[in-house]
């Protein structure tokens, strides 16, 4: 790129050369998740991916895009942007892991009102570990600069993923029916949902993030809210591979519990959950006490301790929990079951399932 330069675009605010740099800095992060079927590095026009669909009868390619909303400035506010990335991969990837479909490859899109190299850099590192850990391959991206329209330090971070299930082996809830166990995954936090009332609720641009915090058990605010959301894929295929039946799944984000979970239940049935099985993590319930917000408007909000919930015959809870515990989830539990009704989603006062 030795001839690519533009005294006239670098006036406007344009450094297209930060961007050359950027992708330099990139570019060990994306040979991280190479995987078998990725036929070009970054740089070209597109990302080519050469799927083996071998043993699939009827293969279909099962797609999800999304962002990581305002979480974004927390990661701002603490200049901390390597974990970021994981947020954007997991919001795509944990969506069509649902389908049960295997995700292939991801793109990234990230707008900045100034380039900057290094935290760009970070930023994709972040999207390679995202990849590691959801299988997939990081196949291409974009980088824009928008002066004028951004402030300098300010950037936007969405992402597209493409994964591939054979279609006789799609989960789409249909096969979900009155008994069904329930199963949830632990979630690591509030995710990348519900945070423009959590920086309401603790006027987040004013707030101390980084002085440890009783509530959080000696975390700091920052700490807890920036985790970065759970990816899911790996234990999910670990049950399907296992030969468990897997009748629905559900991806526990925006909308939390009540928009979320019908959207695995066929008509007439709706998840019944044991409360007092569900994981109560520190920062949900000092979102409730800070904010004054009501139980219902928690759980129709946030994650409340649960990432992902699943739906499978009650006869293979013992066989799906221990896959599920050596796939690196050993938090799963049995949290409830399917059972007749149209409310969608209930809460039952049991301490254990019954």
């Amino acid at each position: 790129m030795k001839n690519s330069h533009s005294e006239a675009y670098a006036a406007a605010g344009v450094d297209i050369e930060a961007g050359y740099e950027g992708v330099r800095l990139m570019k060990p992060h994306v040979e991280r998740t190479k995987i078998p079927g990725v036929l070009s590095g970054i740089g070209g026009f597109g990302g080519l991916f050469a799927p083996d669909l071998s043993g699939m009868t009827e293969p279909v390619f099962v797609s999800g895009t999304d962002g990581v909303g305002t979480k974004l400035r927390l990661a701002q506010l603490l200049d901390k942007h390597d974990t970021i990335g994981i947020d954007c991969v997991a919001m795509c990837v944990n969506d069509i892991i649902c389908s049960g479909a295997r995700p292939l490859f991801f793109l990234d899109y990230i707008a900045t009102g100034k380039n900057e190299a290094q935290k760009i850099a970070g930023i994709v590192s972040g999207v390679a570990e995202g990849c590691v850990q959801a299988g997939c391959a990081l196949v291409g991206g974009e980088t824009a600069e928008h002066p004028g329209v951004m402030a300098a330090d300010d950037y936007d971070l969405a992402g597209f993923a493409v994964g591939v299930v054979d279609r006789p082996k799609i989960i789409d809830g249909s096969k979900v029916a009155e008994g069904d166990a329930l199963i949830g995954l632990t979630s690591s936090g509030v995710h990348s949902n519900g945070f423009s009332l959590v920086r309401k609720v603790f006027d987040i641009e004013h707030a101390d993030l980084t002085a440890p915090q009783d509530k959080l058990e000696g975390k700091s605010l920052g700490e807890a809210l920036l985790a970065p959301t759970k990816i899911y894929v790996k234990p999910l295929l670990a049950l399907l591979e296992g030969g468990v039946d897997l009748h629905g799944a559900s991806h526990i984000t925006g909308g939390g519990f009540f928009e979320n979970v019908p959207r695995m239940l066929p008509k007439g049935l709706e998840a019944c959950f044991f409360a007092g099985t569900l994981p109560r993590l520190p920062i949900f319930d000092w979102i409730a006490e800070k904010g004054n917000i009501s139980e219902h408007d928690m759980f129709n909000t946030f994650n409340m301790g649960l990432g992902m919930a699943l739906a499978v015959p009650q006869e293979q809870v013992k066989e799906a929990l221990a896959i599920l515990h050596a796939a690196g989830e050993p938090d799963a539990a049995e949290v409830g079951h399917v059972i007749s009704g149209d409310a969608g989603v209930s809460f039952a006062e049991v301490s254990v399932p019954v």
